[in-house]
C-alpha cells in the first residue's frame, strides 16, 4: 500500500497571536460567523417563496457542497495554514491573477453583507426595548445611526484582540443556539397538542423530497439562498495562525461547524414550517411582509406577548441581535486577515500588513474594513428604495460565496495533484470531494447570474433600467457586477503600483510565509 504523502509549506510567523484559540473556541467562531438566527430571519421567507414545503430538503442539500468544500479547506490548511486562505492557496495552485480574484471574492462578499447585518442590528436594537415605531421602520434615521455605531463597536472589539473576540462569541452563540432550540421545541409541542395557530401543518418526511419543487429554477434559487445561510464557517480557517495546532484545528472546526449548522437548520425550519405553515397571510412563512424579520413574528405567536412569554419573546429578539453581532464581528475578522495576507505578499498596498504591537491584530486592515462597511451601508440605506438594495446585496453575495468556496475546492485538488494516487484517502479527500463541491457551487453561481439578471425570475427586490437601451436588469446582478468592476479597478491599480506579486516574485508554490511590519 502506498505511503500517504502531504506537501507542507514552510511556515514563518506572521505576527498574529499564535496559540490563542483551541478547538472549541475556533468551532464557536466558525458557527457564530454563520449567524444561524440572523440567516434564518433574513432568508427563510424567500426560500419558502421559491420551494414551498421543500425548504427542509433544500436546507439539507445545500449542506452537501458546504461540507465538501470544508474538507478542501481542511486539507489545504494542513499544508499551508495561512490566514489568507483562498487568496494564498489559489495563488500557490493557479498563479497570482486567480489568487487575487479569490481574495477579492472574500472581500466583496464580506463587505456586501455588512449592510444587512447592520440594518438587522439597528432594527432589533429598538424592538428589544419595545420601540416598535422605530424598529419596524427600516428607513428610520435612528436605525441607520445605530447600525453605523454597531459596526464601529464590532470593529473595535476585533481591533482589541482575537481572545476578546472569541470570548464575546461564546456568550453570543450560547444565547443564540439555546433560544433557537427553545423556540423550535415549543413550536413543535404546540403543533402536537393542537394549540398552534390556524394554518399550521403536521411535520412530514415528504418535505425532504426535493423533486416536489415546482421548477428547476425555483430549486436553484432556493439552494443559492440556503448556501448563503451556511456561509461563514471559513472564518475558522482565516484565524488559523492564531490557533493551537494550526495545521489541524481550523480544518476540524470548519467541518464540525457545518454539522452543527445542519442540525440547527433542520430543527428550526421543520418546526417553524409546522407551526406557521407556508401561507401568505398572518404569521405564515410565505408572508413577504415579514421578510427579514420572520423570527420575531414567530416568537410572538409561539411564546405570546404577556407574562413569561413576553420575557421569552424578548430573549428571542436578543438572540437575533446577538446573532447579528456575532456575524458582524466575525465578518470583520476574516476580511482583515485576508487583506493582511494580501498586503504581506504585496498584492495590495503594504500598509494593510501592519500589526498592533500589543493586541497582535491587523490594524489598518481591521479599521479600513469597518470604515468601508459603514460607507457601503450608508450608501445603500440612502439609495432609492434602500431596503430593497440591501436585500439585493444579500442575493448578490451568493455569486461571490460560490466563487471563492468553489475555487478553494479546485485549488485543493490541483495543489495535491501529485499526491492523489498515493492512497484512496488522498484521492477522495484531496481530490474528488473538494472538486465535486467546487463544481456544484460554480454551477449554482453561474445559474444565479441569470436569475439575478432577468427581472422576470422575480429573484430581485429592485431593478435597474439601462440608459438608452431601456433594458431592465435585476438589482442583485447590478450589485454583483459593480463589486466585480471595483475589484477589477483595484487589481489594475495594485498591479501597476507594485507588480512584484503579479510577476510571481513574492508568492509561489514554495514561497515561505512573510512577516508583516508592526
Amino acid at each position: 500500500m502506498a505511503t500517504e504523502q502531504i506537501t507542507v509549506e514552510q511556515q514563518v510567523d506572521k505576527g498574529l497571536k499564535a496559540g490563542a484559540l483551541g478547538l472549541v473556541s475556533t468551532t464557536i467562531i466558525a458557527t457564530a460567523s454563520v449567524a444561524p438566527a440572523y440567516s434564518i430571519a433574513a432568508t427563510l421567507v424567500f426560500v419558502v417563496g421559491f420551494v414551498g414545503l421543500q425548504s427542509p430538503a433544500v436546507a439539507v442539500l445545500a449542506f452537501v457542497p458546504m461540507l465538501f468544500c470544508s474538507i478542501g479547506y481542511s486539507e489545504l490548511n494542513k499544508a499551508d495554514p495561512d490566514c489568507g486562505t483562498t487568496f494564498t492557496w489559489a495563488t500557490r495552485a493557479f498563479g497570482p491573477r486567480t489568487g487575487w480574484a479569490g481574495g477579492w471574492g472574500i472581500i466583496a462578499a464580506d463587505v456586501l453583507v455588512m449592510a444587512s447585518l447592520a440594518q438587522v442590528a439597528g432594527q432589533y436594537g429598538f424592538l428589544l426595548f419595545n420601540a416598535k415605531g422605530i424598529g419596524e421602520n427600516p428607513t428610520s434615521g435612528w436605525v441607520l445611526l445605530v447600525g453605523v455605531l454597531w459596526i464601529v463597536v464590532m470593529t473595535y472589539i476585533c481591533y482589541r484582540g482575537i481572545e476578546v473576540s472569541a470570548n464575546f462569541q461564546k456568550a453570543l452563540l450560547a444565547i443564540e443556539l439555546t433560544m433557537l432550540a427553545v423556540l423550535s421545541i415549543t413550536a413543535l409541542v404546540k403543533v402536537s397538542n393542537g394549540t398552534a395557530p390556524p394554518g399550521h401543518l403536521t411535520p412530514s418526511l415528504s418535505w425532504l423530497n426535493p423533486f416536489h419543487v415546482s421548477s428547476f429554477s425555483a430549486f436553484t434559487a432556493g439552494i443559492i439562498l440556503m448556501v448563503f445561510i451556511y456561509w461563514g464557517w471559513d472564518t475558522a480557517v482565516a484565524v488559523n495562525e492564531e490557533t493551537k495546532d494550526k495545521n489541524k484545528t481550523p480544518g476540524r472546526a470548519a467541518i464540525l461547524s457545518t454539522f452543527i449548522l445542519l442540525v440547527t437548520y433542520a430543527l428550526v425550519i421543520f418546526s417553524m414550517q409546522s407551526f406557521a405553515g407556508i401561507g401568505t397571510t398572518g404569521n405564515g412563512l410565505g408572508n413577504v411582509a415579514h421578510a427579514g424579520d420572520v423570527l420575531s413574528i414567530q416568537g410572538d405567536a409561539v411564546f405570546g406577548t404577556s407574562g413569561f412569554g413576553a420575557f421569552l419573546t424578548h430573549l428571542l429578539l436578543l438572540m437575533v441581535l446577538s446573532s447579528a453581532a456575532a456575524s458582524t464581528q466575525t465578518t470583520i475578522l476574516p476580511t482583515a486577515r485576508t487583506t493582511l495576507s494580501m498586503a504581506v505578499y504585496r498584492a495590495i498596498p503594504h500598509s494593510f500588513a501592519k500589526i498592533h504591537h500589543r493586541y497582535l491584530t491587523p490594524t489598518v486592515s481591521t479599521i479600513v474594513m469597518g470604515a468601508v462597511s459603514i460607507v457601503v451601508y450608508v450608501g445603500m440605506n440612502f439609495s432609492s428604495n434602500g431596503i430593497g438594495v440591501i436585500g439585493d446585496a444579500v442575493i448578490a453575495i451568493g455569486l461571490y460565496i460560490a466563487f471563492y468556496y468553489g475555487l478553494t475546492g479546485f485549488a485543493c485538488a490541483w495543489y495535491y495533484r501529485r499526491n492523489l494516487t498515493s492512497s484512496m484517502r488522498n484521492l477522495w479527500m484531496q481530490g474528488i470531494i473538494p472538486v465535486l463541491g467546487g463544481l456544484i457551487l460554480f454551477f449554482l453561481g453561474g445559474w444565479s447570474i441569470w436569475l439575478d439578471y432577468d427581472v422576470a425570475t422575480a429573484n430581485d427586490y429592485t431593478m435597474w433600467t439601462v440608459p438608452w437601451l431601456h433594458w431592465q436588469v435585476g438589482g442583485a446582478f447590478v450589485i454583483a457586477i459593480a463589486a466585480g468592476l471595483v475589484g477589477l479597478a483595484c487589481y489594475f491599480y495594485c498591479r501597476f503600483k507594485d507588480p512584484a506579486f503579479f510577476r510571481k516574485e513574492t508568492l509561489t508554490r514554495n514561497t515561505a510565509t512573510l512577516v508583516p511590519d508592526e
